[in-house]
């Protein structure tokens, strides 16, 4: 099968949350034999800390702007078998508009921050997405799942949408040697979200503030340079993707939050969440609807909704806290990789080809009756 991606980024991992499920996944789909090619906008922000500019499981195509690749993206994807765009594509309403023309492919959209599209949508849109775009899709697929699958359809008229949620490359992730320079006692590896903060703030930095003792480390760009940290916390801008394993392999606890948005909506799990357990490291997290349909809320990991809570995770016993990371990691190699991912994609495409088929035979059959 030959698919082709328009996305945000799969180049740089830095300050979004796209690149590591775009690369799981691809990197599975290829191992399957599967043809991939995806374009990125090449942005500045993106330029500057960028990963990679090619790889061994796509082609990667960075292009200026849409008119400087319109007419090679467009003869890619006229003979693929599938083209998805995504959320935070640049110039993504104008693409969709072009792909959507499109005859042979399968037309699928893809939205990795799908609460906060829809809220967008409402109070006045987004330039990767025009909502009368969606029923034009054969295929919206959502890093949400839960009720905002069933919104997408009776509020937007998206003809199927199925959540394929993220997930990890567990070839990348895996448990490795413990590092000086991200050893702590507890970690927080996100991105500064203004809604996302009174969490940091209740959940890292107050239990920082309380236990002087102990190492606290956060990863994350974009941060505020005025901030009064605790002493105890080290800070990292960025860490990039292949350090990723030591930063988790070196943290006795590592903490999830999530976007306000997101966690409204529930389905939501990060990356963060599968990356780390995939690394034998404990997980504590943020309570939202459907979390117990990614991990066993007792067993696999706890849910920490005040400092007093993260602190009574911190007394845990280093033997508890393994048995704790073991079955979450079992958890996360059985249910949550890219490989996983990947053949949920592959279903999901051939139930769409299915649907088209069965649409344009009853079309036809009602034309030849008329």
């Amino acid at each position: 099968m030959k698919l082709t991606f328009f996305g945000l980024t799969i180049s740089s991992s830095w300050g979004n949350g796209h690149a590591t499920p775009y690369r799981a996944i691809l990197r599975a789909l290829a191992g399957m034999g599967h043809e991939i090619h995806f374009f990125e906008k090449d942005v500045e922000y993106y330029s500057s800390r960028r990963d990679f500019v090619s790889c061994d499981y796509c082609r990667l195509t960075l292009y200026e702007d849409w008119d400087s690749i319109r007419r090679t993206a467009l003869d890619e994807a006229r003979v693929s078998d599938a083209v998805i765009t995504a959320s935070y594509l640049p110039e993504g309403q104008r693409i969709n508009d072009e792909i959507l023309e499109l005859a042979h492919p399968l037309r699928v959209y893809y939205d990795l921050d799908t609460p906060i599209t829809l809220r967008n949508l409402e109070g006045g849109g987004v330039s990767y997405l025009q909502a009368d775009q969606l029923p034009a899709f054969d295929l919206v697929l959502s890093f949400t799942g839960g009720p905002i699958l069933a919104q997408l359809q009776t509020l937007y008229g998206a003809r199927a949408t199925r959540a394929l949620y993220g997930c990890v490359d567990p070839d990348v992730y895996h448990r490795v040697e413990s590092s000086a320079d991200y050893a702590c006692d507890l970690s927080y590896m996100g991105t500064y979200a203004p809604d996302r903060q009174p969490g940091v703030e209740r959940l890292f930095l107050d239990p920082a503030r309380l236990h002087p003792e102990k190492q606290f480390m956060l990863a994350g760009s974009m941060y505020p340079g005025d901030w009064s940290w605790p002493e105890n916390v080290c800070r990292a801008e960025h860490i990039a993707p292949g350090e990723h394993s030591r930063f988790y392999s070196s943290s006795r606890i590592t903490l999830n939050i999530t976007r306000t948005e997101m966690a409204r909506n529930g389905w939501c799990p990060s990356g963060r969440f599968f990356e780390a357990a995939a690394c034998g490291t404990p997980l504590i997290s943020d309570r939202w609807d459907g979390l117990s349909d990614f991990f066993d809320t007792r067993r696999e990991i706890r849910v920490v909704q005040t400092a007093a809570d993260v602190e009574e995770a911190l007394k845990m016993g280093d033997a508890d806290l393994r048995r704790m990371a073991a079955r979450a990691r079992h958890r996360t190699l059985e249910e949550h990789t890219g490989a996983v991912r990947a053949r949920q994609l592959l279903q999901f495409l051939s139930e769409s080809r299915s649907d088209a088929t069965v649409s344009a035979g009853n079309v036809l059959d009602s034309e030849m009756t008329q």
